[in-house]
């Protein structure tokens, strides 16, 4: 059933001595869903999903995942979820075969060549099969980690921020992979900081320093920031960035070639400010389509480093 919550918990937090890492979160994701987890480095999303996959105790909170519970369930969430972690976690001096059939064991698959013969192929790995996994390219050990970690055919895939330091067609390829798994059913939760991802994914989840402060489709999370987006084209932009830059009613100026990026919360004084500023110089404004990247911007300049 399309509208089943594979992830459905309520007020999760976790503290780390005197320090709160996750505070208070809520999250639904449903079967089939691909929900994208993002915010900064040191937000708490590595902390969330290893809550959600119970490798750690939440302090406090509620919930099910998987339909088991949260806090008295862990184990048996464990068996049934894919964790992909960010670092590679594989034996490098171990062949790509040797260690799915490491990880066919722990999971008790059984016939354990067929598990593993299977996996190789589905992901296109059967010809490197006796290549040590310490040899492998970055792309080739990401293939390695999502064919370990969907061996056992979880209902529910984590993926900590998968493809950091993987190059664009490698990229792509895992995405047209994850997409074809969430067709089957599998529902997959990911953080990760590329923005390109973040719209490929049903919808996206924000949090900042702790606190979930965004959800849902990114149109939805864009709408919902506030913010109003300008162009300012001209050979002479780089001559009125820092003034606009410094302006009450501007947020935020990013350049991209010849062109500035002006964005604020209140598109009337962003306009005024704009055209003011500009109308000394050869210069054209025009409405610009405010992006993910720019929200984001917005969240991290409003919140508060928790770990300071």
């Amino acid at each position: 059933m399309k509208s089943e919550l594979v992830i459905d918990v309520r007020d999760l937090t976790k503290r780390f001595g005197n320090k709160t890492v996750v505070n208070q979160v809520a999250m639904q994701v449903r079967r089939g869903e691909i929900v994208g987890f993002l915010g900064p480095n040191g937000s708490g999303k590595t902390t969330s999903i290893r809550m959600m996959c119970g490798l750690l105790t939440a302090n406090s909170g509620e919930g099910t995942v998987l339909g088991l519970d949260l806090m008295r369930d862990q184990l048996k969430i464990k068996r049934e979820v894919g964790y992909m972690t960010q670092k590679f976690s594989f034996y490098d001096d171990l062949t790509i075969e040797e260690n799915l059939a490491f990880v066919a064991r722990l999971y008790k698959l059984k016939p354990l060549h067929t598990y593993v013969d299977k996996t190789l192929e589905s992901l296109g790995l059967t010809s490197r099969r006796k290549q040590l996994a310490g040899s492998l390219s970055g792309g080739w050990k990401q293939r390695l980690a999502l064919a370990a970690c969907t061996m056992h055919k979880p209902k529910l895939l984590l993926l900590d921020e998968p493809t950091a330091g993987v190059d664009p067609k490698a990229r792509r390829e895992f995405w047209d992979e994850i997409h074809v798994l969430a067709a089957e059913g599998m529902t997959v939760l990911v953080s990760t900081h590329y923005m390109d991802e973040a719209e490929r994914c049903h919808r996206i989840s924000y949090i900042a320093y702790g606190n979930m402060l965004a959800q849902g489709t990114v149109e939805e999370v864009v709408a919902s920031s506030g913010l109003h987006t300008l162009l300012v084209k001209g050979e002479d932009t780089d001559k009125v960035a820092h003034t606009l830059a410094d302006h009450p009613d501007i947020d935020q100026v990013a350049p991209f070639g010849s062109t500035l990026h002006v964005v604020g919360p209140n598109e009337d004084k962003l306009k005024s400010a704009v055209d003011e500023i500009c109308a000394d110089y050869d210069l054209t404004v025009e409405l610009g389509e405010t992006t993910l990247e720019d929200v984001f911007i917005k969240f991290m300049s409003d919140s508060k480093d928790n770990m300071q």
